[in-house]
């Protein structure tokens, strides 16, 4: 049995999560603290959010997030693809700035105009 605190929604239920009888979620207060406490122990995944280098912005760097929550176990070598990227502005929110991370399918987007 482990125990986790649900970080879907602001209420932070407090799930037990039974590893022996098929994950099966207790102590969650709607099905999205169900299907977090599942995903969480079989396979936790985030959504990631970095900054790449820009030339001719109003900034110096960029904010950028993946366009889906990626494994975390990749989170780590995700964010060291961005240090080779460089765009020049003009960007706009939800540009594609790095395609296909690790061959995952999901992309890296701008979250900002600049």
């Amino acid at each position: 049995m482990t125990e986790l605190i649900c970080i879907v929604c602001p209420k932070g239920c407090h799930l037990k999560v039974d590893e022996q009888n098929g994950y099966a979620v207790t102590g969650n207060g709607c099905k999205r603290g169900e299907v977090y406490g599942k995903k969480e122990l079989t396979n936790p995944t985030r959504v990631v959010p970095s900054t790449v280098k820009i030339s001719g912005g109003s900034h110096r760097r960029l904010p950028v997030k993946t366009s889906e929550p990626i494994p975390k176990a990749m989170i780590f070598d995700a964010v060291k693809l961005l240090d080779t990227v460089e765009v020049t502005a003009p960007v706009k929110r939800g540009d594609v700035v790095y395609k296909d991370i690790l061959g995952t399918g999901i992309d890296f987007v701008a979250t900002r105009d600049m």
